[in-house]
Formats: C-alpha cells, structure tokens, sequence
C-alpha cells in the first residue's frame, strides 16, 4: 500500500461533504458496500476515493434523489469514476424518470449553497436594509438562471432546490456574523460582512470551506423527518402486502373517504367485475369513483390490467376510477391511463399509497410532536 495515502475516521469522512455526524453515519452505513474502507486495528478508515464517493451520494441526495433511488443506479449503471459517467448517469435517469418535473440534469446545474454565499453578501454591499425576496431575484439575475433552475423542486418535495439553498448560504452567513436579520425577512450586512469582501481570493476560499461547514439544524431536523418517513413508508407497505385482500379493500377506501373524496363501501365480495369498492361523491351518489385495489407482492400492473379496469367501468356508465396496489406499474399502463379520453383513471402504486396513508394518518398513530419556535420581531417595536 502506498505510504502517501492519506486515512481518515468516519467522523471526517462525513465533514469532509458537510453531512453531521450522525447524518454522515447513516447514509455511510447504508453505502458501506460502495464506499471503500480499510480495517486498522479496531478502526475502520477511509481513503480518497471513498470521499469521492461520498461526494457523488451528497451531490445526488441534494438534488433530491432518496437513497434507494441512488442504491439502484449505482447497482444498475455502476458508480460513476468522473464527471462524464456522472452526467451520463443523470441523462439515463432522466430519460427513464416518469417524473417530468424533477430532472436531475438541471437540478445539478443549480448553484450549490456555497457557491451562493460570496454572491448574496455583494447584492448587500451596499449596506442598506434589503429582504429575502430582493436578495432572490438579485441572485437569480446573478446567476442568469432559467425559470426551471429556479422553480425546480426536490424529487417528492415542494420545496424549491434554489431557495433551499439560498437559505443554507443564509444560515451560514448569518452564524457567522457577516450578516444580520434586522426585521422578519429584512437583512443587512455587517461590519464583518463588508470585510470579508474586501479579502484576497484565497482567505476568500478558506472562509467558504468553513462557512460550508456550517450545518443548519432545521436541514438536519427535515433530513431526519424525511428518513423517518422513508422508513415508516417501507414498514406500512410491508403491513399491507401481508393482510388479506378483504382487509387491503377495507383499507383502500378507508384511506380515499378520509382524503375527503365522498363516502366509500368496499363492494359485493362476488360478481363485482373487478370493481373492489365504490366512492359515492355526493349523497345520492349521482357521480360515483369506482376503485380496484390489488394486493400483489412484487409483480407489476400492465396495460391489460389497467384496460381491463377501464372496461369494467363502463356497465356502470363510471366516467372516474381509481386504481390502488402494493406493488407497481408499468410505463405502458401508465400512458394508457394519461391518454383516456372519455374517462379518467388515478393509477396510485405502492410507494404512493403509503405516503398517503401517511399523510392522512391512516394505519399510523402519532408518537411525537413538536414546535419550532422563532423571534417576534414586531413584539419588540414601540
């Protein structure tokens, strides 16, 4: 082994992309079998490439991408050795993604939050008072980005990458006393703020590395709930693939009457046609959403499946259906059910159904709550 090598500790690995400690133990532990490793001793270090690789899974996480979705690239197209293989892999999974709104090739080419903050302390350098929404569009025009740079949001998430991470560099800058939150979303730069402005390029780049450092820990908490959820997801549809088929009906419109869609009865056990449960919109049940619910393991609903649904609606003049599993679809029955004219049919798989049930606490019970208080600045005015 070369002698030149540099190792490092678990601890310096996950500092070395700006993930927490504990944050930086998960996600290693769950790519140890990518991220190269040498036993000494007792200890477990890192070298080189492993960093390299943590840095692939952190730049993949930030654009949204959830662990499994990483895990089934790298095991489908292998880790990418540089750059080029890098944006090929996006490309691919962008192609492949039925998801049209979230496309990892632009959703890389935003600015990361440590490339945002020298650029928010010029917007400010004039030292007047300026606020959250100011500083965004002088940033945006900064950066030159496109609408879809700006508006893009994390694969499964609302919130927006851009502004995500125009906060992080605000975090940050605001710890470190180079700016100030003079009012609710007004800031000013400080003292500090103009000086570091006023550094050579180098100690500018050694105050970036640091500041990029700095972990905000509402990002942390939102991780964590994100992981939390990701993981009780897994668990409630390992629940549903083992209960019977008469209680996964039972469930299904349980879960579409409590989203508020009308009042649901799972339908006669025989002679149903295919149609496990009706949702009665109004109470004469003038407009009814018929339902199809499959408990499969992990088989994947086709076109024919999906068809002959749609066919089984018709007898009953249904223009709205609604179809449920546990396992998944395929691209064909998908576009199948987008380019239905005359009626339309909701396709909801696994991995979505139990983010609803989620959503609409069905089959969860609450285990904690908590409350993330922040400053009035109004109660401090005369």
């Amino acid at each position: 082994m070369d002698s030149n090598i540099i190792l490092i500790p678990k601890i310096k690995l996950s500092k070395s992309v700006g993930w927490s400690e504990a944050n930086g133990r998960r996600w290693i532990k769950q790519f140890e079998e990518y991220i190269p490793k040498e036993e000494k001793g007792n200890k477990t270090l890192y070298n080189q490439e492993s960093i390299r690789i943590v840095k692939i899974i952190k730049k993949l996480s930030d654009i949204g991408l959830t662990s499994n979705e990483i895990k089934n690239l790298f095991d489908n197209k292998g880790v990418p050795k540089n750059e080029i293989e890098l944006t090929s892999l996006l490309n691919t999974y962008n192609s492949e993604t039925i998801d049209n709104s979230f496309k990892p090739q632009t959703a890389i080419s935003i600015p990361l939050h440590k490339e945002i903050m020298i650029p928010h302390l010029k917007v400010m350098s004039n030292g007047a008072a300026i606020t959250s929404s100011e500083i965004t569009e002088a940033l945006v025009r900064f950066f030159n980005l496109e609408e879809e740079q700006r508006v893009m949001t994390y694969k499964n998430s609302k919130d927006s990458i851009f502004m995500s991470r125009i906060r992080s560099a605000r975090y940050s800058l605001k710890k470190e006393g180079y700016i100030e939150e003079i009012n609710r979303h007004t800031y000013q730069i400080t003292d500090e703020g103009i000086k570091l402005l006023n550094e050579n390029y180098t100690e500018i780049e050694e105050e970036i590395e640091e500041l990029d450092k700095l972990i905000d820990p509402l990002n942390v908490i939102n991780e964590n709930i994100k992981q939390l959820k990701e993981e009780l997801g897994e668990n409630i549809l390992k629940q549903l693939k083992k209960v019977h088929w008469v209680k996964f009906e039972e469930i299904v419109v349980d879960l579409l009457t409590k989203m508020g869609y009308g009042d649901g009865e799972v339908t006669q056990r025989t002679n149903d046609n295919g149609l496990d449960g009706v949702i009665k919109e109004d109470k004469l049940g003038l407009d009814n959403i018929y339902v199809q619910a499959k408990r499969w393991d992990s088989n994947s609903i086709g076109r024919d499946v999906v068809q002959s649904f749609s066919g089984a609606l018709d007898p009953k003049g249904a223009r709205k259906g609604i179809f449920i599993t546990t396992s998944y679809f395929t691209a064909g029955a998908i576009e199948y059910a987008q380019k239905l004219e005359s009626k339309k049919i909701i396709l909801i798989d696994g991995k979505q159904l139990a983010k609803y049930m989620i959503e609409y606490n069905v089959g969860t019970d609450i285990k904690m709550t908590f409350v993330i208080k922040d400053i009035d600045y109004d109660y401090f005015k005369e």
